[in-house]
């Protein structure tokens, strides 16, 4: 039974050396969201991840993965290769592409426009690579406001007339 529990108690103490100071998993969150080709088929988006980095040493990202869903419903996913290095206690802000295709595109719209919500929930999943760690999950939920949309008739004004 010692036996046993000095085995475990080692695992344990290598389990959190393997971490490296890394004590709390990094933050992502969507910084910026262009629509940057519309296709038939898809459509593609740039978009800013900031990761945030709690820990008091730095975190080099070599890669990620992600998936971001708007109302419970999937709206794009995207991976990177691109490396950065996040400063401990810092951010970075990371640059993207994300793919949705044409079909959850129409879905959510055709939703926003009938629901008339202020508000939509979005929840972000991925993981982050980060060398001699593996992969490290992460996930963020929230709500964006959605832009005032004025749907009142508007006026012509006589011909001739200039709208200031």
């Amino acid at each position: 039974m010692k036996k046993c529990l000095v085995i475990v108690s080692i695992a344990l103490l290598s389990a959190c050396a393997g971490l490296g100071g890394f004590a709390q998993k990094p933050e992502v969150s969507v910084a910026g969201l262009n629509l940057v080709q519309l296709g038939l088929f898809e459509q593609r988006f740039l978009l800013k991840l900031r990761i945030q980095n709690p820990n008091d040493v730095e975190l080099p990202i070599n890669g990620l993965n992600f998936e971001i869903e708007l109302n419970g419903q999937a709206f794009v996913k995207g991976l990177s290769d691109k490396a950065v290095s996040v400063p401990r206690f810092g951010e970075a802000v990371l640059e993207v592409m994300a793919t949705s295709t044409l079909g959850s595109t129409l879905k959510q719209l055709r939703d926003l426009q009938k629901g008339g919500q202020e508000r939509v929930d979005y929840r972000i999943v991925g993981r982050i690579n980060i060398p001699g760690l593996g992969n490290v999950p992460f996930e963020r939920r929230g709500d964006l406001q959605m832009p005032a949309v004025d749907n009142s008739p508007r006026k012509s004004l006589p011909p001739g007339s200039n709208r200031t």
